[in-house]
């Protein structure tokens, strides 16, 4: 006789108890509280000297994948679709996040560590698949589309008429990705395309998650979004 207890997938289900989500839901909810406080008690730059050797290596990663590629980019998109808020009251709410304090930018993932500007322009310190890097994001808004314009991900402007660019450039200006965001209105609310572009010689699984990390971000920022609104 097989026994079911070694060859069947385990699976444990909350039959009473607790009240207000799945036992998932009350581990994101304490996971979530876990790393906020750890990053209240770090502080940006204490951040940033616990992760100097992630980051030492990561831009290293980075610096060669830009330097092998000569220039070549490969890229990926997530696509979201949102009910209840449209792009413009998103995207307004997103100027204010970036001008504000970093408090709802770090919250909408696990991965970020810093974002803010300094002396060089907009940082961002953050995972890039398993690479944690430190990095810059240069010329964001419309007037940054130039490099973009011949890009196969371009959307019509008459469904997609809200769009955004920027490079992705290491403290000592090598390249090492791109971002092109773009939003139109729906019905429903609005549908966000989000690509990424990374080095050509990146291992794939440096593109997968990150297209995973922009489901997560934009996600929790429209959420947060929409609850400012409310």
């Amino acid at each position: 006789m097989t026994d079911t207890r070694t060859s069947s997938p385990v699976t444990v289900t909350l039959a009473s108890g607790p009240t207000g989500g799945s036992i998932d839901d009350f581990e994101l909810f304490y996971a979530r509280r876990a790393l906020e406080r750890f990053r209240t008690r770090l502080g940006r730059q204490g951040l940033l000297d616990l992760l100097a050797e992630d980051i030492e290596a990561g831009n290293a990663f980075l610096r060669e994948s830009a330097r092998a590629s000569e220039g070549a980019f490969k890229s990926g998109t997530t696509v979201l679709t949102t009910q209840g808020i449209a792009s413009g009251e998103f995207l307004a709410w997103m100027d204010e996040a970036f001008a504000g304090g970093e408090g709802p930018l770090l919250a909408a993932h696990p991965e970020h560590y810093v974002m803010g500007t300094d002396s060089v322009g907009a940082r961002v310190v953050e995972n890039i698949g398993p690479h944690v890097a430190d990095f810059y994001m240069g010329g964001w808004g419309t007037e940054a589309l130039a490099w973009a314009k011949d890009a196969e991900e371009l959307l019509p402007e008459s469904e997609f008429p809200r769009k955004m660019s920027s490079n992705l450039f290491l403290a000592d200006g090598t390249v090492v990705g791109r971002a092109l965001i773009q939003f139109g209105d729906t019905a429903e609310g609005f549908t966000a395309n989000l690509t990424v572009y990374f080095p050509a010689t990146c291992p794939d699984e440096v593109l997968e998650h990150h297209l995973r990390h922009y489901a997560v971000e934009f996600r929790n920022w429209i959420v947060a979004a929409a609850a400012a609104r409310a």
